[in-house]
């Protein structure tokens, strides 16, 4: 345990816990001053000092007597900290002034993939059909795809150029094939039948199929458990996810813009791209 005059150096994994990650969403400087304490081993005597406080006070907030609502205070308990700029953003603050050491991982600025997080993909859903109205290319990694392009009124569906013939937009569409064990487990996930399921998919193929003239798509079907659900409108992504307590327009929704080194981008379109390699064309 250092001195009362030694900066406090949080190690980096640290700040990417998901127990500090939430108590800086919900600016609990209390349980984070308590995290600094285990994972940093600092006093409240060294935490005082970081952030300009008393010892009293910090242990009034430690102990839940005192809670801190000015943004001043808050600043001013990053800085002590040395927060990094992710933990920064979480406590609702600007990046930091000074660059942290510890590697590219830190400057966010560097990463700019992730531009918007939504808290549904329904939150999402104007932004997604305006990038779809004016994309050349159009990919839907999906279940059994019926909200998002496999009826009139979907998500994508009224996107599709029908009145031009598809004329400069490609679509590319994955499903789950209904007669995978895949499916199977994901019915069960959803608490859904797998016949229920499986006639969901079959419905979306037939209603594609009826696009095949008037649009350049293409329909396949995968047999692996389903874990992203992607859309993808030239070099934009909305990605969600499918886990076992919620379907994928439930998820959280990212949107993520292709850059000059971004991996996320690039890493999501070459999974679509394997996807598709090891499925069967059904459309």
């Amino acid at each position: 345990m250092g001195t009362t005059l030694e900066p406090i150096a949080l190690p980096d994994w640290a700040w990417e816990r998901a127990e500090m990650r939430q108590a800086l969403r919900k600016r609990d400087i209390g349980v984070v001053f308590r995290y600094v304490q285990q994972y940093g081993g600092a006093s409240q005597a060294r935490i005082a000092t970081a952030a300009g406080m008393t010892q009293a006070r910090v242990n009034e907030i430690i102990n839940g007597r005192r809670e801190v609502s000015k943004l001043d205070v808050y600043e001013r308990i990053a800085d002590g900290l040395h927060m990094p700029d992710d933990a920064r953003h979480l406590l609702g603050l600007a990046a930091g002034r000074e660059k942290r050491s510890g590697g590219a991982a830190f400057d966010l600025a560097a990463f700019p993939e992730v531009v918007r997080v939504y808290a549904t993909q329904h939150s999402a859903a104007q932004e997604i059909q305006q990038q779809a109205r004016e994309a050349q290319e159009l990919d839907v990694l999906a279940v059994r795809g019926l909200g998002l392009i496999g009826l009139n009124d979907s998500l994508l569906r009224a996107c599709l150029p029908r009145e031009q013939r598809g004329k400069g937009l490609r679509v590319r569409v994955a499903l789950l094939d209904p007669d995978s064990p895949a499916l199977t487990r994901r019915a069960a996930e959803i608490g859904e039948s797998a016949e229920s399921l499986a006639g969901g998919v079959r419905l979306a193929e037939a209603r594609l199929r009826e696009l095949a003239e008037t649009c350049d798509i293409a329909v396949w079907r995968y047999r692996m458990l389903p874990t992203w659900r992607l859309i993808r409108t030239d070099s934009t992504l909305f990605v969600g996810a499918f886990d076992a307590g919620w379907e994928g327009h439930e998820s959280a929704t990212y949107k993520v813009m292709e850059t000059p080194h971004g991996p996320l981008f690039r890493g999501f379109r070459r999974m679509f791209d394997a996807v598709i390699d090891s499925a069967r064309r059904s459309v």
